[in-house]
């Protein structure tokens, strides 16, 4: 059985959020939902997730699963608040213990944060099959941008988050604190020995001048077109590509707050002695 998909495309982040459902009246799952945040106030706001819970609310859809496919570094998640308005299980890739584990050190976080993916309601392992009502999907396990990155496959369509981008942008960094250029290749290879006509969904689009934001591609598209791996790259010159490429990016705007809040599976930290919860920013870490 085939998914229905909505895609919202959040134009701030560059992010796109999926709503995947069986029927009208039937379960759905939210993948990467988006919280709004103002780096310049601190401020945030839920129009993004109000957006998703409007269309859960028009399809008359119970909300089964939010799922992440990692721990973003380049918006803050929308899972908490999605869990409180509509209900439904937070779900990440079981090595979010190891990202959590790292960024607790940078951002010295209070002792009572632990570092096991407790947050989360379920943590996948990879091939591990679940349902969304009607639908069965399996969780696909891709480190190399973080070592917790999932892919989530439904019949004939992948969610693969920010392991490939469109062909002409390219693939996902690895240098973040646990980020392996060599796993990435070998995750990115697992999706394109899926079949030629496989849909894949992204996490983002960063469109060059005179492109729209596009959501899917294929992996036909993507092994014939991708400016990084497609047909004919080497591990070695895809490796060497990678390095050279990430030295020079900076740091996404919405690095460090965003972490501070994904790991906690979009809660904020707890609020201090005056009723205001605090985000932390380390000097000189990354």
């Amino acid at each position: 059985m085939n998914p229905i998909i909505e895609s919202l495309f959040d134009p701030h982040t560059s992010t796109a959020t999926h709503i995947v459902y069986d029927e009208e009246g039937g379960h759905a799952a939210v993948i990467d939902p988006v919280l709004d945040y103002d780096p310049k106030s601190g401020k945030t706001h839920t129009l993004n997730a109000d957006k998703v819970l409007d269309f859960l609310r028009t399809r008359r859809l119970n909300l089964a699963w939010i799922l992440e496919t990692h721990a973003h570094a380049d918006h803050l998640s929308a899972a908490h608040y999605l869990r409180q308005q509509a209900g439904g299980k937070i779900a990440i890739g079981e090595h979010i213990d190891q990202v959590q584990e790292v960024f607790k050190k940078i951002f010295h976080l209070e002792p009572e944060f632990t570092t096991d993916g407790s947050q989360f309601d379920i943590l996948f392992k990879d091939n591990e099959i679940f349902s969304i009502g009607k639908l069965t999907a399996r969780a696909i396990s891709l480190p190399g941008h973080t070592p917790a990155d999932m892919a989530y496959q439904i019949a004939d369509t992948v969610f693969i988050g920010d392991t490939m981008f469109m062909p002409d942008v390219g693939t996902a960094r690895c240098d973040f604190p646990g980020g392996d250029a060599y796993q990435l290749f070998s995750s990115i290879q697992r999706l394109l020995a899926l079949p030629a006509g496989t849909r894949l969904f992204l996490c983002h689009d960063y469109p060059p001048a005179g492109r729209l934001p596009v959501l899917q591609t294929t992996v036909a598209e993507q092994k014939a077109h991708n400016i990084h791996v497609h047909d004919g790259v080497t591990q070695d010159a895809f490796v060497s590509m990678r390095q050279k490429r990430d030295a020079g990016l900076d740091m996404p705007v919405l690095l460090l707050p965003a972490i501070q809040v994904n790991i906690r599976a979009g809660q904020f930290p707890e609020p201090e002695s005056n009723g205001v919860s605090y985000l932390k920013i380390p000097l000189n870490q990354l």
